[in-house]
């Protein structure tokens, strides 16, 4: 009497495990370089507005801390009169560059109108001023 056999299984890789394994190593990845990426930045606490776009090609940063000090591209400076010459050179001309204004919270209302003022006067036209988004 001949016993049945089960027939044999083909082998496969199962390649959803693969695919969870792929994912994984990518997240891991992305996070672990965006950790290790240098921020250059200033320590200015921003105002807070809802409706908050992403920064322009073509940017030129002047922030303004709490304690009153300027800086053109990260760069300290003295005066508005300097933020001007700082914006001038690096125009050379081109008036489509935009100027956002980094100001602290606690900064007077008048002194970001008074570089607001210095900025136009250089011949610049497209001036924002930088907050943070709700939340």
């Amino acid at each position: 009497m001949k016993i049945p056999r089960k027939p044999l299984k083909k082998a496969r890789i199962e390649i959803i495990p693969m695919i969870d394994t792929m994912f994984f190593l990518l997240v891991f990845f992305m996070l672990a370089t965006l950790t290790m990426t240098a921020q250059y930045t200033l320590p200015v606490s921003l105002p807070c507005a809802a409706g908050v776009q992403d920064k322009p090609p073509q940017v030129v940063v002047v922030s303004v801390t709490k304690d009153g000090k300027l800086f053109c591209d990260q760069e300290q400076v003295g005066t508005p009169g300097q933020v001007a010459e700082q914006l001038v050179r690096y125009s050379q001309g081109n008036n489509q560059i935009s100027v956002v204004i980094n100001a602290d919270s606690g900064v007077e209302h008048g002194r970001v109108v008074e570089l607001m003022d210095v900025i136009r006067r250089s011949g610049l036209y497209k001036i924002a001023i930088g907050v943070q988004a709700d939340g």
